[in-house]
């Protein structure tokens, strides 16, 4: 299936409050599995993953997105460091990892 690759909200341009009117920074995007980009729509945002589910329109494995939640929050501790950000403040990828312990 092909995918965006990093389907953060920053990147989803909305009209109102529900329609999708323009998705953004396609670098990553290739082929992989449709719930690694719903993972990262909701990755820190767990309250909104039943409406997301939702809106997907099939069934979903929740162990799945939460395994890629644990997976993307371990692969960008790295580069946020080496980018000067902090993956240790406050809502980054170490407090969603310490979350899923």
């Amino acid at each position: 299936m092909f995918t965006h690759g990093d389907l953060q909200i920053t990147h989803v341009f909305v009209d109102g409050d529900d329609e999708i009117t323009g998705i953004i920074d396609w670098s990553e995007a290739g082929q992989g599995d449709a719930l690694f980009d719903l993972a990262i729509l909701t990755l820190g945002h767990e309250e909104h993953l039943d409406d997301v589910i939702a809106g997907y329109g099939t069934d979903v494995d929740r162990d799945v997105i939460r395994a890629w939640w644990s997976l993307r929050s371990l692969m960008a501790i790295r580069w946020l460091a080496e980018h000067g950000f902090d993956p240790f403040a406050p809502g980054c990828e170490v407090d969603v990892l310490r979350a899923r312990m």
